[in-house]
C-alpha cells in the first residue's frame, strides 16, 4: 500500500521544500495540502470537527505555489491538493495553475478537489451555496475545455471561454490529471465522482465498509470501468488494523496526517509513522 502524508503547511510549519525531501527519502508516496484562501472572523459556519477552528486553517500557504517548491526539490514523489476548492477560482486562472504543476512535475500531481464547508469564505468568492456542486462541475468542464489539445470552446450554465491557446497542457492531457472527489458519501457525491473523476477522496476513512459498495454499483451503472475507479482515504492516524482493513476492501493508497509543526516534531511524526512503510 501506497503511504502518502498531509499537512497544513503554513508560515510557521516546516518549509515545503525540507518536507518533500524527507518524505521522497523516507519512501512515502505523496504529498497532499489543503486550501483555504481565507477565513473570515465572522464565522457562522461551525467548524466540522466541532469546538474551536485551529489556527492553521487561517494560515495555509497556498497549495500550487508550495507544491511548485516540493515538485523542484523531489523526482518521484506524488503532488497533491486535499482539496482545492474550485468554487473559489477563476477556472481559466484555475486551469494554468494546475497544468503548469502537472507539467512541470512530469505528471505527478492529483487533484483533489472538494465543494467546501465554510459558507462565509465562499460567500466572499462569490459563491452561492446551494449551487456550488453544479458549479464545479461547471469549471470541471471548462478546464478540461481549455486543456484540450485542439482549441476548444466551452459555454456552460456558470462561465465560459472561447476556443483558446492554452499552454501546457497536463501530462494526461484534456482529461487532466487525477481527480479525485473529497466529501462524505452520499447520492450527489457519488454522481459527481462518477461523472467526471477518477476516485473519492473520503477524509477520515471512516465508514468506507457500508459506503464503498454503494459507490462501486453507482460507477458501474455509469459505465465506467470497475478497475479504475480509486479509493484514497485522507487524513488518516494510520494503525496495522486500520491499514489491513483498508487492504481487504482493495485501497491501494492511504493519506497520513501529520501535524502543523515545526520541523522537529513533524519528523517525529514521520518516524513513528515509519513502519507503516
Amino acid at each position: 500500500m501506497r503511504i502518502s502524508a498531509t499537512i497544513f503547511l503554513t508560515d510557521e510549519t516546516i518549509t515545503p521544500t525540507r518536507l518533500a525531501r524527507e518524505l521522497e527519502q523516507r519512501g512515502f508516496a505523496g504529498l497532499y495540502l489543503p486550501e483555504h484562501t481565507h477565513i473570515p472572523v465572522e464565522r457562522v459556519t461551525p467548524y466540522p470537527a466541532g469546538g474551536e477552528l485551529p489556527p492553521e486553517y487561517g494560515r495555509t500557504l497556498d497549495p500550487f505555489v508550495a507544491l511548485g517548491q516540493a515538485a523542484a526539490v523531489t523526482e518521484r514523489l506524488g503532488l497533491g491538493t486535499g482539496i482545492t476548492l474550485v468554487a473559489q477560482h477563476d477556472p481559466i486562472d484555475l486551469a494554468k495553475q494546475i497544468a503548469t504543476v502537472d507539467h512541470l512535475s512530469g505528471g505527478r500531481l492529483t487533484l483533489g478537489l472538494g465543494f467546501g464547508w465554510n459558507v462565509e469564505e465562499a460567500a466572499d468568492h462569490g459563491v452561492e451555496w446551494r449551487t456550488r456542486r453544479e458549479l464545479v462541475r461547471d469549471r470541471m468542464a471548462l478546464m478540461r475545455a481549455l486543456w484540450s489539445e485542439e482549441p476548444t470552446a466551452y459555454k456552460g450554465e456558470f462561465g465560459s471561454v472561447r476556443a483558446s491557446h492554452a499552454y501546457p497542457k497536463p501530462v494526461r492531457g484534456q482529461r487532466g490529471p487525477r481527480t479525485l472527489v473529497g466529501g462524505a458519501a452520499g447520492p450527489k457525491l457519488f454522481a459527481h465522482i462518477c461523472e467526471y473523476a477518477d476516485g473519492w477522496l473520503p477524509i477520515g476513512g471512516r465508514g468506507l465498509t457500508e459506503s464503498l459498495p454503494v459507490l462501486r454499483a453507482a460507477w458501474a451503472d455509469a459505465g465506467r470501468d470497475p478497475a479504475a475507479l480509486q479509493i484514497v482515504p485522507y487524513a488518516i492516524f494510520p494503525t496495522p488494523g486500520k491499514l489491513a482493513h483498508y487492504a481487504d476492501l482493495g485501497i491501494e493508497e492511504v493519506v497520513v496526517q501529520l501535524p502543523p509543526a515545526g520541523e522537529a516534531e513533524v519528523l517525529r511524526v514521520l518516524d513513528d509513522y515509519a513502519p507503516f512503510q
